[in-house]
């Protein structure tokens, strides 16, 4: 009688180091590969550049795979459960590190039905993270980038986003990560925001920053990095603006636009009631979300509606109304905003949102209430977190400390342990190979 063997893949770029398994495996018998879905790559890295369907049919035409099956969770068990394998085979580079603990559990099942653990010598020097890395670094179209924010909606329980404003501060998005032996933890989204954004310029956040502003930055963004972006465009300007606005950014590969429901001279809304702001009427608003969703040409692009309610002090009954209108008019999001410190008006509009019949994925944008962590806004049926403006309100006080010890002491010598070694302002940013010459004197 054959035997049946598993082998457990992510697959989202063939290699050298893939043959090899499924070769090795194939010695043992017939091969069924567990394919990870992307919700179970993204629990320990990146999401991958294809999609799982897109993974599927290249694993299924490869000679000696028997049967292709999605792995939901990077652990093992289910499958195993179901399958009760003769053998499971994985390349040995799983004994240490974030994978530890899976190997274990997969001996243990394997030792109730007398299957065998098989660990063919991990094949050096190719590895598909490296391989995704070098392949983000070169860039993304347009279309790529765009179809990313609705992938990770699916494929995560919460999008961490956070703030940039320019080249350097979206590479930090872009490559920040926090690895241990058991998490691993990275932004998936960049958030250009509208205060940030012109603060960044020198200039008030009063929406003085015209379309063609917001479009240069973003592309000077996109020149440098590959995750998607959401932007902030206030309350969207006049519909007939508005419209030309969402075929610009979704021409250049934004994913998402957040727009306010409020009209007239534009305030922060932080400033809350303290300054004038007038909430625009349901049937306005709505007519724009209507006209915007009308002017793009893909389905990848969200137009998420941004509710202040809260901010104006109207209440949580008047933004659950604004909220089912807006859903209904085609917003593909809604994000729910407070100035409070205590998360408990946020927590209650969350509680009956989840009740919605109807509902898109909900942001929140804790600023103010900033206590909560990412647990709980899970817990509480949030889809995406933006950390909106931490990455300017860091660097001021930082530029600003610098500078004052310059003057202090008349000499740049005591600033030394405020800054960036030069050495590694010169490497900060990776140079490229030019048809194999030089660039800045180094050969790449």
């Amino acid at each position: 009688m054959t035997k049946t063997v598993y082998v457990v893949m992510g697959n989202d770029i063939l290699h050298e180091g893939h043959i090899n398994i499924i070769q090795e495996a194939r010695k043992l018998g017939d091969v069924t590969i567990g394919l990870l879905t992307d919700k179970a790559i993204a629990i320990y890295k990146r999401l991958p550049i294809l999609s799982y369907e897109q993974r599927k049919k290249v694993i299924e035409n490869i000679h000696g795979v028997v049967n292709v099956i999605p792995q939901e969770t990077p652990d093992y068990e289910v499958n195993l459960r179901n399958l009760k394998p003769d053998y499971v085979v994985h390349a040995d580079n799983w004994k240490t590190g974030i994978q530890s603990g899976i190997r274990e559990r997969v001996i243990k099942i394997l030792e109730e039905w007398g299957g065998k653990l098989v660990e063919p010598k991990y094949t050096e020097g190719v590895s598909s993270s490296q391989l995704t890395t070098k392949i983000f670094t070169k860039g993304v179209t347009p279309e790529m980038r765009t179809k990313q924010f609705n992938r990770l909606l699916k494929a995560k329980p919460l999008v961490r986003v956070l703030e940039v404003h320019n080249g350097l501060s979206a590479l930090i998005a872009e490559k920040t990560q926090l690895h241990t032996e058991t998490t691993f933890k990275e932004f998936d989204c960049m958030w250009l925001s509208s205060l940030t954004h012109s603060t960044s310029k020198g200039k008030p956040d009063i929406g003085c920053l015209d379309p063609t502003s917001i479009a240069q930055t973003v592309s000077e963004i996109f020149e440098v990095t590959s995750k998607p972006m959401i932007v902030d465009a206030d309350n969207g300007g006049l519909i007939e603006h508005f419209v030309f606005f969402v075929k610009t950014l979704e021409r250049l590969g934004v994913s998402a636009v957040i727009i306010e429901d409020k009209i007239g001279a534009k305030r922060n809304s932080l400033f809350g009631t303290d300054v004038f702001q007038k909430q625009d009427s349901i049937e306005d608003f709505s007519e724009k979300i209507f006209a915007g969703k009308n002017a793009q040409v893909t389905d990848n692009f969200f137009i998420i509606a941004r509710i202040e309610s809260l901010i104006l002090k109207k209440g949580i009954d008047d933004a659950l109304e604004r909220a089912k209108a807006y859903i209904h008019a085609g917003a593909d999001g809604i994000m729910i905003h407070s100035k409070e410190k205590d998360p408990k008006e946020i927590l209650d509009f969350c509680k009956t949102y989840k009740t919605f019949t109807h509902k898109v994925p909900l942001v929140v944008v804790p600023s103010t209430y900033d206590t909560i962590t990412e647990d709980e806004l899970i817990q509480a049926g949030v889809n995406v977190v933006i950390y909106a403006n931490h990455l300017l309100r860091s660097a001021y006080p930082a530029m600003v400390k610098t500078a004052e010890t310059i003057l202090k002491y008349s000499r740049a010598y005591e600033t030394k342990e405020l800054c960036l070694p030069i050495k590694d302002i010169l490497t900060l940013i990776p140079t490229q190979e030019i048809n194999g010459g030089f660039i800045n004197g180094t050969k790449q």
